[in-house]
């Protein structure tokens, strides 16, 4: 392609909710260095000593085989791989939906958003950082609360980098940034000191890697590791288990909007009634907020 630009296919099961999946993440968005616009998904990225940008469409014209197109810039050509590997996990697309649809769609709490909506997948991150600190500034705010925090965090804390989208501005912050950090300058960005404590405990727990939030981790370990430091607790440990780890089963029994969802009940009761979900506990509460954002489900 011109300009140095590779396009790399991402191939994946359908049926696959695309505009839902942006949907989830452009409300989400990282302000200054992520991006939804129409069924476009953009963002900066940095693998190593590399760096640049990446753009996500829907394969066009469609083909027989169902895929996404992934453009990456020409700063990136040498990390292709690992680029594919980790917006692979970023979108879900390794999900089986049919087989996880079979599943859940017996519960008739779930069987009509299932049927509006087939395909939901659970989204991934990028990068386990920037997913944990995106979801420590989002406690206890709105999401547009959080997204502004976390833009401050990207100015302060992210390197400058040119692309062709004047919405993307920076890469994302690194650990180790925030490690070193005093803690008035993360209070000054706009968080309590109890947040600024829990956001450097997370960032020096990732930069000694006592905490590793990837994929491939030992899953119970890490989250334990995670739970143990200030200001985490079991919602937060959930997401970040659905989202960084990976974990399919994973559950945030706890959410008021789940709890909403599945009636007014309790926190134990929701665990209680997702039991019948394992192992897909994940998507299921996918399928329980995007039927509370549409008006319908259970």
């Amino acid at each position: 392609m011109s300009n140095g630009t590779t396009i790399l296919s991402l191939d994946y099961r359908a049926p696959l909710a695309w505009s839902e999946l942006l949907g989830f993440l452009g409300e989400r968005g990282a302000a200054g260095v992520e991006s939804v616009q129409g069924e476009t998904y953009r963002r900066t990225v940095r693998i190593g000593a590399a760096s640049g940008w990446i753009e996500v469409v829907p394969a066009r014209p469609p083909r027989a085989a169902p895929r996404l197109e992934l453009s990456i810039s020409e700063g990136l050509a040498g990390v292709a791989d690992s680029l594919r590997q980790r917006m692979r996990r970023l979108l879900d697309l390794d999900a089986d939906p049919l087989a996880i649809a079979s599943r859940l769609v017996r519960d008739p709490r779930l069987a009509p958003v299932l049927q509006r909506t087939p395909g939901l997948r659970v989204p991934g991150a990028f990068d386990g950082f920037e997913l944990v600190l995106r979801a420590i500034l989002g406690q206890q705010v709105t999401v547009k609360a959080a997204t502004t925090l976390f833009g401050r965090f990207a100015a302060r804390f992210g390197e400058p980098i040119e692309t062709p989208f004047p919405e993307l501005r920076f890469l994302s912050p690194r650990a180790e940034g925030i490690a070193e950090a005093s803690l008035q300058t993360l209070i000054d960005l706009g968080l309590t000191e109890r947040r600024a404590q829990t956001i450097q405990s997370v960032a020096r727990a990732t930069v000694d890697a006592h905490l590793v939030l990837e994929p491939g981790a030992d899953q119970d370990r890490m989250l334990a590791r995670f739970l143990a430091l200030p200001g985490i607790g079991e919602w937060t440990a959930n997401y970040v288990a659905m989202r960084a780890l990976r974990m399919a089963d994973a559950f945030p029994h706890g959410d008021l909007a789940l709890c909403k969802a599945l009636g007014g009940v309790k926190p134990r009761e929701a665990q209680a009634i997702s039991e019948a979900w394992r192992p897909w506990r994940a998507y299921a509460a996918l399928y329980l907020w995007h039927g509370l954002n549409t008006g319908g489900g259970g």
